[in-house]
């Protein structure tokens, strides 16, 4: 597998919050390993996600992230060339803010690795009908949402696991794999 992810967790997860994602991959032939971000702001997580998607050395990393794992990967893909993108349960606005989900976008249209989107229908911080609208600011999306799951993908964790495994099989290869 030419590919290797980096995932982050949400705000209140962990790496070892992640162990089912990262072992799932891992089964299904992908290299992957956790980043572990620092709590309270964007601000201070996006230097470490950047110093470990720059210790993977690799062109061919995808980078992504569970809530506010995935924003900070976001924002980061916005400014860093990376093989794609995996946002699951994107933190679109907080619980009864809907009008948030432009600021949080906003970057969005300047992402250009195609972009996985893992979403639970009934995820109180992605309304559906505003997660469609935002990914169409991104120019290569994909949109997989759940229905019944709330914040969070875990109990759906195999079908999640495949999907994955799928896009980045039809991934373009990396340069000089």
């Amino acid at each position: 597998m030419p590919f290797s992810v980096l995932l982050a967790p949400g705000a209140s997860g962990t790496v070892a919050g992640l162990r089912p994602y990262l072992d799932g991959l891992a089964a299904r032939g992908i290299e992957a390993r956790g980043v572990e971000l620092p709590r309270g702001s964007v601000e201070r997580a996006l230097p470490v996600y950047a110093a470990a998607l720059e210790a993977a050395g690799k062109a061919a990393t995808i980078i992504g992230g569970h809530s506010f794992g995935g924003r900070v990967a976001s924002l980061l893909a916005a400014e860093r060339s990376v093989a794609g993108l995996i946002l699951m349960s994107y933190p679109l606005h907080r619980p009864g803010h809907p009008e948030q989900w432009q600021s949080k976008t906003e970057h969005w249209p300047r992402i250009r690795s195609p972009v996985l989107l893992l979403s639970g229908e009934s995820d109180p911080f992605a309304k559906l009908t505003l997660l469609r609208r935002a990914v169409a600011r991104l120019p290569h999306a994909e949109l997989v949402t759940y229905p019944g799951v709330r914040h969070g993908i875990g109990p759906v964790l195999g079908d999640a696991l495949e999907r994955i495994g799928a896009w980045i099989d039809r991934l373009p290869p990396p340069p000089g794999a």
